[in-house]
C-alpha cells in the first residue's frame, strides 16, 4: 500500500514495526581501517569502515556523526545467514595510493562466492556511495539475497530517529529523519522491499537471523533506536551501488540521492581519484621511511581528511568515539572535537610536507576560536562551541608556536599574528607555571611536558613581538620564559626517586601545586597526585615521586635542554624501567606509570577505569629525541609502520600483554581507543622530515639559542623572582631582581627595613600580559622585603603585608618552598 501527501509516495507495507523505542543506542568500534572523504570542500559527508564494512558517516561537518554503521547480509532463504561482521573474510585495499577510495574483497568462509565492495563519497555532493559486486557458484547465486542493513545515529545520537519507505521516481528507498537531518537510503537497482524496524525487536537483522528469510516489511519505525533494511535480488543485479544520502530536511536529502545515482559509478569513482592525485605528495619524506612510503601517504590523506569543509583550518582529533560499542548517545564528543594541542600537530605536520597554506588556514581558524582573554576551550566544536572547560597551558602555547613557525616561513600572506599572540602570551603569563591540567588533561601542576611548550612559545612571541617594534613587551616575556626555565628542574624533579634505585634524581610526570598556589587540591595529602581511571579497589593516589612519563622529551624536542643532558639520560633509564614495552613490531611505551586510561586487564573496553596500555606516539616521541642524540631511528620508524592497521590507521593505544584472542586483543595490535589518532600521524610524518633532514623538524632556533647551550656561554643570567597575588613567592636570592606582576596598573608601596622607611613605585605597563614593578636588591643585601599593593584605577589595597626573604642563594620559591623537596 502507498500513501500519497502531496509530496511523496509513503508505502505502507505491513505498517509500523514493533518494540519501540528499541534496545539503547550504541556507537560501534572505534579501530578504524579508513576515513576518508572527496578532496573537494563542496563534498560535505565524511565515512568511516572497519572489520570491512562501512561505519560512522559524518555530516555536514567533520564533528557530527549521523550514523552508526552499515553492512550486508546474505541468505539463500533455506540453508545459511550470513553476516559480513561475523562470518567473512575480508581483505582491505586503496582503490589507488594516492586516494582514499576504499576496496574490501569478502569471501564466505565457505568460499561459496566472494563480494567486492568499493567505498568513495560524491566528489561534490553529500553521498556516500558503495559499489558492490558479487561472484560465485551460479546455483548460489541464482538464489542468493543481499540485504543493506543501515542503523541511522542523526543529529548525534541513536534514540529519537525516525523511519519510512518511500517511493521516489519508481525505484523503493527509505528516508529518515530526526530533528532537521534527513538521510536517504537506496540503491541504483532499487530495492525489491524495505522494512524500517526498533532495534533488538523489529529490525532486519532480527528477522533474518530467525526466520533466514525477510518477513517482515514494515513501513515505518517511528522515535527510537531503529535499523533500515533494504532487499536486494543477486540473481538479477550482480553489481549495485548503495547511495546514502544526507540533507537538510528530506527533499536535499532525496534529491541528492537520486542526482548522484544518476551518474555512473565509474564516473565517480574516476572523479573522485583525481581530486585526490592533484594533492601534492611528500614524496621526498618517502625516502626515510621504510615501507616505500606507504604510511607516509595515508597519513598525509587522513591528516588532511581530518579538517573540515565548512570551517575551513579546523582540525578534529580523530573521526572516532573511543570504546564506542559501549558508548551511548551520552557520550556526545568521542575524539570529533578540536584540541588546540592535537591540531597543531595536525599543521605542523603539514608543515613538514611543504603545506603552508594548510597550516595557515589551521592557525586563521585557531585565532578566530580564542577567548577574550587569550586562551582556549580545553577541547570544542568545530563551531568554537567549548566542549570541557579546563585550563591547559600547552594548548595555548602551541598556536603561538606555530603562529612563529609561519612567521618564519614566510606564510602569513597578510594576516597579523601580533594581536593574537599578544593575547595568548597574556594569558600564558597570567597562569604559568602552573596549569590546571597537563598534556595528559588529568591533573594539576608543574609539568615538564607543559613547561617546554610555554617556554618555548614565550620566547617565540618575544622573538615576534621585538620584530614587531615592541621591545620592552619582547624583553618581558623573555623574562618570564627565562624565570621558569630557571626553576624548571627544581619545580618538575624528585630527588629522592623510588622507580629506579640507581637513580634517585630524575623528572616526575607532574609536581602537584601546594597550597596557596594555583588549582591546590586540599582534598589530597600535600604532594600527592589523585590518578583517575583506577580500576576499583586499586590504589588512587600516589606520591608525585612515584609517577614518571617521557613528557620531559619535550624539553630536548624544541631546544630547552640539550640531548645529552645527564638529568634527561637518567630520567629515560627511569621511563624505559617502568613504562618500555617491547612487541613484536618494536618498542612502544606507556603514557604514565599507573595509568587507568585503556582496555582493561581482561581485555574488556575502557569504562572509566582500566589500564593505560603503550601509546605508538610514544614511539615517535623517543625516536625524535634519539635523533636529537645522534642516533639511528631505523627501527623507531619501522615500528610505527607496523603498528599501523591494514588500511594505515595509527591507534591511540596498542594492547601491551600476551595475546587475548577471546577479546581480539593481540600484542602490538590495536586495542580498543581512538583509531586513528591523528596526532600519531603527524609525529609520523614529522619524523620522516626530520629523518630526511637530518634534524628534529619540531626544534626551534630562537629556544635553542637560548638555553641548549652550556651556562657559562648563555648571554644572560636569570637572577629574577616573579611575584603575582595568585601565585605568591617567599624567598629570593641576593643580587636579584622581585618582579612584582598583575593584570591591571597598581602601585607597590615597600620596605626593606621593617618600615623603618617607606618606598613606593608605580607599575610599569606591557599590554595584555599586565603590568609590573621591579625591586633590585644587592649583593650583600639581607633581611626581607615587605610590601603591600594598591590599585588606583579601582581605588582598593590588597588588605594585608607580603613578605619575600633574601637569602644568600637562590632557594626553592613559593608556597612550595616551605615543604621537603619530593
Amino acid at each position: 500500500m502507498s500513501v500519497f501527501d502531496g509530496t511523496y509516495h509513503w508505502l505502507d507495507d505491513d505498517g509500523p514495526a514493533f518494540g519501540r523505542p528499541g534496545l539503547e543506542p550504541r556507537w560501534t568500534s572505534s579501530q578504524k581501517d579508513a576515513v576518508s572523504t572527496a578532496y573537494a570542500a563542496s563534498s560535505r559527508i565524511w565515512f568511516t569502515a572497519s572489520h570491512g564494512t562501512l561505519n560512522e558517516i559524518y555530516y555536514p561537518t567533520i564533528d557530527r556523526p549521523q550514523t552508526r554503521d552499515m553492512e550486508l547480509l546474505f541468505t539463500d532463504e533455506e540453508t545459511f545467514f550470513h553476516e559480513e561482521k561475523r562470518d567473512f573474510e575480508y581483505d582491505f585495499h586503496y582503490v589507488d595510493d594516492d586516494a582514499l577510495a576504499v576496496r574490501v574483497v569478502a569471501s564466505d568462509i565457505g568460499g561459496r562466492y566472494k563480494v567486492t565492495k568499493e567505498f568513495i563519497t560524491d566528489p561534490h555532493h553529500p553521498v556516500v556511495l558503495m559499489n558492490v559486486k558479487i561472484e560465485g557458484d551460479e546455483a548460489i547465486l541464482s538464489r542468493l539475497k543481499c540485504y543493506a542493513l543501515l542503523a541511522p545515529h542523526l543529529d548525534g545520537g541513536g534514540a529519537g530517529n525516525s523511519a519510512r519507505s518511500v517511493d521516489i521516481a519508481g525505484k523503493r528507498c527509505i528516508l529518515a529523519w530526526k530533528n532537521n537531518v534527513s538521510l536517504a537510503f537506496g540503491a541504483s537497482c532499487g530495492f525489491t522491499r524495505t522494512s524500517s524496524g526498533f532495534v533488538g525487536a523489529s529490525d532486519g537483522y532480527q528477522d533474518l537471523s530467525t526466520h533466514m528469510h525477510m518477513a517482515w516489511q514494515f513501513g515505518q519505525a517511528l522515535d527510537g533506536n531503529i535499523a533500515m533494511m533494504g532487499e536486494i535480488e543477486v540473481a538479477t543485479h550482480r553489481e549495485f551501488t548503495i547511495a546514502i544520502a544526507l540533507g537538510d530536511g528530506h527533499h536535499s536529502a532525496l534529491a541528492g540521492m537520486m542526482q548522484t545515482l544518476a551518474t555512473p559509478y565509474d564516473a565517480h569513482l574516476k572523479r573522485f581519484i583525481q581530486q585526490w592525485q592533484r594533492v601534492e605528495s611528500p614524496e621526498r619524506l618517502a625516502k626515510a621511511s621504510t615501507d616505500g612510503g606507504k604510511l607516509l601517504r595515508v597519513s598525509h590523506n587522513v591528516i588532511l581528511t581530518h579538517e573540515d569543509k565548512t570551517y575551513s583550518g579546523a582540525f578534529i582529533a580523530s573521526a572516532s568515539i573511543p570504546w564506542g560499542a559501549s558508548k551511548s548517545d551520552a557520550d556526545l564528543g568521542g575524539y570529533h572535537l578540536v584540541w588546540t594541542r592535537d591540531m597543531v600537530q595536525s599543521a605542523t605536520a603539514m608543515l613538514a610536507c611543504g603545506r603552508v597554506d594548510t597550516a595557515l588556514r589551521a592557525l586563521v581558524y585557531l585565532a578566530c576560536t580564542q577567548h577574550t582573554d587569550g586562551g582556549f576551550a580545553q577541547n570544542f566544536w568545530i563551531d568554537g562551541t567549548p566542549y570541557w572547560q579546563g585550563i591547559q597551558l600547552d594548548e595555548v602555547a602551541f598556536p603561538i608556536i606555530l603562529a612563529w613557525r609561519l612567521w618564519k616561513a614566510d606564510g602569513l600572506g597578510n594576516f597579523d599574528i601580533f594581536p593574537f599572540v599578544v593575547n595568548a602570551s597574556a594569558f600564558l603569563v597570567r597562569y604559568a607555571p602552573v596549569t590546571q591540567q597537563e598534556r595528559w588533561e588529568e591533573n594539576a601542576g608543574y609539568s615538564p611536558s607543559t613547561l617546554a611548550a610555554v617556554i618555548s612559545a614565550l620566547v617565540c612571541a618575544a622573538d615576534i613581538a621585538i620584530a614587531h617594534g615592541s621591545r620592552e613587551l619582547g624583553t618581558f616575556l623573555e623574562d618570564y620564559a627565562d624565570w621558569i626555565e630557571a626553576h624548571l628542574d627544581e619545580w618538575t624533579t624528585t630527588n629522592r626517586g623510588m622507580l629506579l634505585p640507581d637513580v634517585p634524581y630524575h623528572y616526575m610526570r607532574i609536581r602537584p601545586p601546594a597550597e596557596g598556589e594555583p588549582f591546590h587540591n586540599p582534598q589530597i595529602p600535600p604532594g600527592t597526585v589523585h590518578l583517575n581511571n583506577r580500576e576499583p579497589g586499586e590504589r588512587f593516589d600516589f606520591e608525585a615521586r612515584e609517577v614518571i612519563d617521557a613528557g620531559f622529551l619535550e624539553l630536548v624536542r624544541y631546544g630547552v635542554r640539550r640531548a645529552d643532558d645527564p638529568l634527561i639520560i637518567d630520567s629515560l633509564k627511569v621511563v624505559d624501567s617502568v613504562l618500555k614495552i617491547d612487541t613484536p613490531y618494536g618498542a612502544c611505551w606507556r603514557r604514565y606509570n599507573h595509568d587507568g586510561y585503556g582496555q582493561r586487564k581482561d581485555g574488556g573496553p575502557y569504562l572509566g577505569s582500566g589500564q593505560g596500555r603503550a601509546w605508538p606516539i610514544l614511539t615517535g616521541e623517543r625516536a625524535h629525541y634519539e635523533l636529537a642524540a645522534g642516533k639511528d631511528v631505523t627501527s623507531f620508524v619501522t615500528a610505527l609502520e607496523k603498528f599501523s592497521s591494514i588500511g594505515g590507521m595509527l591507534p591511540e593505544q596498542v594492547w601491551d600483554y600476551a595475546d587475548l584472542p577471546s577479546e581480539g586483543m593481540y600484542l602490538g595490535r590495536s586495542a580498543g581507543s581512538a583509531q586513528p589518532l591523528v596526532w600519531a600521524h603527524a609525529e609520523y610524518v614529522k619524523l620522516l622530515r626530520s629523518v630526511a633532514d637530518g634534524k628534529v623538524f619540531d626544534r626551534i632556533s630562537v629556544v635553542e639559542e637560548r638555553y641548549a647551550v652550556p651556562k657559562e656561554k648563555r648571554t644572560f643570567q636569570s637572577r629574577m623572582e616573579i611575584f603575582q597575588t595568585g601565585r605568591p613567592i617567599s624567598a629570593m636570592c641576593q643580587g636579584g631582581t622581585l618582579r612584582i606582576l598583575d593584570a591591571q596598573r597598581f602601585r607597590v608601596v615597600y620596605t626593606t627595613d621593617n618600615w623603618e622607611t617607606k618606598n613606593s613605585i608605580e607599575s610599569r605597563v606591557v599590554g595584555r600580559p599586565g603590568s609590573f614593578v621591579d625591586i633590585q636588591t644587592a649583593h650583600d643585601q639581607t633581611g626581607s622585603i615587605i610590601f603591600t599593593l594598591y590599585w588606583p584605577e579601582s581605588d582598593h589595597w590588597l588588605g594585608r603585608n607580603c613578605e619575600v626573604y633574601i637569602n644568600e642563594e637562590l632557594l626553592p620559591q613559593g608556597p612550595a618552598a616551605m615543604k621537603p623537596k619530593s
